[in-house]
């Protein structure tokens, strides 16, 4: 006996596919214009030229860049207009705008940008799910916000909304393989055939189908990252945008030079006030010697 799976993949997003199709554009080129220090408000003004007018991207476009030229800032727009964003876009740029954070607008943006590709291809809610979480845990957004945010996009029902809000209560004292597992269709065929009970029907709705539920089981126990790569290379899912780590920045080895000669006279001049003395034997040579070879 099959069960049903409420994934999500019959179900329509909230927007229509050339909406996602021309986010996912805009998220891309903001973030190339911007890293060539484009202001951002001239770059929204270029973009809005670039997207396709029939779409309702355009007049969320200008909304943005008139908040962005008061404020400075997008997620204040983005909140305003919750019937366009989600609550997760949103929140994702206002991690990025934050005062105190190290996530910066680069990452947020390519964020933005494979999500909706993702969602302007084949979404699943699962797959929506996992991306939002890893994208969470791996540039350490906070759970109970994030997660928060999550639940509340139009794209999940009220099955996954509720579920959702009680994975942001069991993180840290639950598996996280574990939650996925035990909501799976795999877990309900393993129950079935330890209790010799083919027709047996959980009390729950099934969240994830039987290809998610054996790689969550096959991860049980270890780092949760595993269990994401896996669901990407088996199941085609998201790829979250991984930030690699800046090496340490090094001076020109001119510049270096400079600084070190710099530090030597900033130490004579120490000594000289201190009437400590100066040493000056490291910038004295020695006399040639000028005997002669034969006397030896």
């Amino acid at each position: 006996m099959n069960l049903p799976v409420d994934d999500g993949s019959d179900a329509a997003p909230p927007l229509a596919r050339e909406e996602y199709i021309e986010q996912e554009h805009f998220f891309r080129v903001l973030r190339e214009r911007t890293a060539t220090n484009v202001p951002v408000q001239d770059a929204l003004s270029q973009i809005r030229e670039e997207i396709l007018a029939t779409t309702n991207l355009p007049y969320a476009i200008d909304f943005l860049r008139t908040e962005a030229l008061h404020g400075g800032r997008l997620n204040p727009a983005m909140t305003r207009l919750a019937h366009y964003f989600t609550p997760f876009q949103t929140y994702i740029i206002a991690s990025a705008e934050g005062d105190s954070t190290k996530f910066d607008m680069a990452t947020a943006l390519l964020i933005l940008e494979r999500l909706a590709g993702f969602m302007a291809d084949k979404p699943t809610r699962p797959g929506l799910f996992i991306y939002q979480f890893e994208c969470i845990a791996r540039n350490r957004l906070g759970y109970d916000a994030g997660l928060k945010a999550a639940a509340a996009d139009a794209y999940f029902d009220d099955h996954w909304g509720i579920w959702i809000n009680r994975v942001r209560g069991m993180l840290g004292t639950a598996d996280f393989a574990d939650l996925i597992y035990f909501r799976s269709a795999e877990h309900v065929d393993q129950v079935r055939r330890r209790l010799q009970d083919p027709e047996r029907t959980p009390e729950y709705v099934i969240l994830f189908g039987s290809s998610e539920g054996r790689i969550a089981r096959a991860s049980r126990g270890k780092d949760p990252l595993y269990m994401f790569a896996a669901l990407q290379r088996q199941l085609g899912y998201p790829r979250v945008p991984r930030v690699e780590p800046k090496s340490e920045d090094k001076l020109p080895p001119a510049l270096e030079a400079r600084l070190a000669r710099l530090e030597k006279r900033l130490t004579l001049l120490e000594a000289e006030t201190k009437g400590t003395g100066i040493d000056l034997s490291e910038f004295m040579k020695k006399p040639p010697d000028f005997r002669d070879p034969s006397s030896a």
